[in-house]
């Protein structure tokens, strides 16, 4: 039995995940800070903007762990941690409390979870349209 093996998420990609978010939240009209990770969870690369809300880092950090834990788009988790939700509350295996705001987005290659992007500073539907068009970006 033979597999493939998939590239890890480079620091190289990483960057690159942050220069698309970055010109995407500037074409918004947007300040942005960018959080992103590999595969386990470790931080490649990181962009706080001081122009943005002084909480958009930390937020950005969360987000881009919820998407690697759950590998989901932080957006399609939002109702399901509303009161009434299929859950409210969910223990973390990497001891950080989950945020589930959109803007947290897999990143995948050949099909296979490799890392993730966190976007915080914008309303949901922003950072999660940043985090989605740096993804897009990286393919």
């Amino acid at each position: 039995m033979s597999t493939t093996a998939v590239a890890p998420l480079a620091t190289a990609d990483a960057e690159a995940l942050v220069t698309a978010a970055v010109k995407a939240a500037e074409a918004a009209g947007i300040t942005v800070s960018v959080t992103v990770l590999d595969a386990g969870g470790h931080l490649l690369a990181f962009r706080r903007d001081d122009r943005a809300v002084l909480i958009s880092g930390e937020t950005s950090t969360r987000k881009a762990y919820t998407a690697l834990q759950l590998d989901a788009p932080t957006a399609d988790l939002v109702d399901a941690v509303q009161p009434g939700g299929l859950f409210h509350t969910l223990p973390t295996a990497l001891d950080r409390p989950l945020l589930f705001i959109a803007g947290g987005v897999p990143v995948r290659r050949d099909g296979r979870l490799i890392g993730s992007i966190g976007v915080g500073g914008g309303s949901p539907e922003q950072d999660h349209g940043v985090a989605t068009t740096a993804v897009q970006a990286l393919a």
